[in-house]
């Protein structure tokens, strides 16, 4: 047999063949024109589907391409977009009044009947998004102009949960064989990973996964006609490159005119270099680190018979354990706010009081081994994705947390290899990040809500369960009162930092990093709307 290969070096060669492989990408696209504006980042979207992921790398793409019956306008607020208006016309039921003259990128016109089987799609499994909808019973056509969504009970903030609820065409979809969402997770084939067709002002031209992906601006599109929604892009060029420093160096030759996630050590730089805009807002979304809470035994650990994770002592160890501002000013370069929340303040019913955290006390932590019964601490594998800063703040909370005996060994995948162990909940100790919206019901239900396939619990990466969370939970999703909601939001938000089914880390300062010669608005998600970006 040959001689194995040090998993170091493997990792060192995969990074390798991807940053060469992007900078090929660069390399073969023509010179920029006018109105194209060409974009780098880290991530790939991995698939078209709109309903098959519910990752902040895929929204970016597809919903250039896709568009929802509500979405938000340049404050991050809710605004009419397929649906101009919509009102509870019962307790347990809403309707939405639909755009008239809308045109998918083929020139068919988009109709209720699209509407709900696109609503219907969402809430089927596969479908990663089907958590947005938990509560929605049934979707029917009342005319051609509109829709009624039934729910099993009252939800006063139902419009909130629609943005990123993709409308598709309903005869595309048949004629494809694409009726369900793609399985993700099970590395399914269908024709909409490589291909799309919404209503949105951009369709798709090509995409070739983890290499380039191109747009074209949508002539038809029913935002056009008020100058107030858009910018004067004619084409968009998306090119994954994992590298920081192959994105900064096509930045600074031009050959790429915006960045979304510059190297954190390279932020003061480019504040300072006269060719270059820096965008900059707080996250709304944050880090963690999550926990195995379902197994009796600890997998890729040596300890045998038992999970050291149940006990809440152990994961106040590793809390205690993790010097969280140190990181921020070594790692992130103080780009990043610690956190001890598990929302963000932005979000209703997220006090400011629950946002400090545990001080960083490794002796502490220590002892608490020693009471949980693991005076000689254990071994652990944490995953994390192997993005440039993600992972080497992974490796720092790794030797931090070796240093008072959870001896941690480091896993780093691809982002098409990490994503699926959150949803299949396949890791014992994971990092990674969430952005919530405005309103907490769905980061609740997507987080801590205890998993079942009917789109409970969908990112609940440790299958935590906590029956007095899960009551809560249901009730904040039905509560009409506004004031009571934000009021059972906090509760439910105290008694997860008492249990610690994660571990809050930061949220991070979002950078875009661009030429001077485009503009752009920035969202709190990180999400961007090329719709408004406009080129010089």
């Amino acid at each position: 047999m040959p001689a194995a290969v040090p998993a170091s070096c493997v990792r060192a060669l995969r990074r390798l063949s991807l940053t060469l492989a992007a900078a090929g990408a660069l390399l073969a696209l023509p010179a920029a024109q006018a109105q194209t504006l060409r974009i780098a980042s880290a991530f790939d979207p991995q698939t078209m589907d709109p309903h098959a992921l519910a990752l902040l790398y895929h929204t970016r793409v597809s919903f250039q391409i896709y568009e929802s019956l509500v979405g938000r306008d340049e404050k991050y607020q809710l605004e009419p977009a397929l649906a101009t208006a919509w009102q509870m016309n019962s307790p347990t039921s809403w309707r939405f009044t639909l755009r008239q003259g809308v045109k998918f990128h083929d020139g068919s016109p988009f109709t209720a009947d699209d509407a709900v089987f696109s609503l219907e799609r969402t809430l089927a499994p596969p479908s990663q998004r089907a958590f947005q909808l938990k509560g929605v019973k049934a979707v029917k056509k009342v005319d051609e102009r509109t829709i009624e969504i039934q729910l099993e009970a009252p939800d006063a903030v139902l419009p909130e949960k629609l943005p990123f609820i993709g409308m598709m065409s309903k005869a595309w979809s048949e004629r494809h064989g694409v009726t369900r969402a793609q399985d993700f997770n099970g590395k399914q084939e269908t024709y909409t990973v490589r291909n799309a067709m919404g209503t949105g002002p951009f369709r798709l031209d090509s995409y070739q996964p983890d290499v380039a992906l191109q747009l074209k601006r949508h002539a038809g599109w029913w935002g056009w006609a008020d100058a107030r929604r858009h910018g004067n892009l004619q084409e968009v060029r998306f090119v994954p490159i994992k590298s920081d420093a192959t994105r900064l160096a096509a930045l600074a030759s031009g050959e790429v005119d915006l960045v979304l996630d510059p190297p954190f050590q390279d932020v003061n730089r480019l504040k300072a270099d006269p060719r270059i805009t820096l965008l900059q807002m707080p996250d709304i979304g944050q880090q963690y680190l999550t926990f195995d809470h379902a197994r009796e035994e600890l997998e890729f650990s040596d300890v045998k018979g038992k999970n050291p994770f149940k006990d809440l002592r152990v994961r106040r160890a590793v809390y205690h354990a993790i010097n969280m501002p140190l990181i921020i000013d070594k790692v992130l370069r103080g780009q990043g706010t610690p956190t001890g929340a598990f929302l963000s303040t932005l979000v209703d019913g997220s006090p400011a009081e629950l946002d400090r955290r545990l001080p960083h006390d490794p002796a502490r932590a220590r002892a608490l081994l020693a009471e949980a019964g693991y005076p000689n601490g254990f071994t652990v594998t944490l995953d994390c994705v192997n993005v440039a800063w993600r992972e080497n703040t992974c490796q720092a909370m790794a030797a931090m947390l070796t240093q008072v005996g959870i001896k941690t060994t480091l896993r780093s995948s691809p982002t098409n290899q990490f994503f699926p162990k959150l949803s299949q909940a396949s890791a014992s100790f994971v990092e990674y990040g969430w952005t919530p919206t405005p309103d907490a019901w769905s980061s609740l239900n997507a987080l801590l809500r205890s998993y079942d396939r009917s789109g409970l619990g969908t990112f609940n990466a440790g299958r935590y369960s906590n029956p007095k969370l899960d009551v809560l939970i249901d009730q904040i999703r039905t509560e009409p009162d506004l004031t009571r909601r934000r009021a059972m939001v906090t509760t439910v938000l105290r008694l997860a930092a008492e249990d610690l089914p994660y571990i809050p880390l930061y949220r991070r300062t979002l950078n875009w990093a661009m030429s001077k010669k485009v503009s752009a608005v920035q969202w709190p998600s990180d999400a961007i709307e090329l719709r408004w970006v406009r080129m010089q």
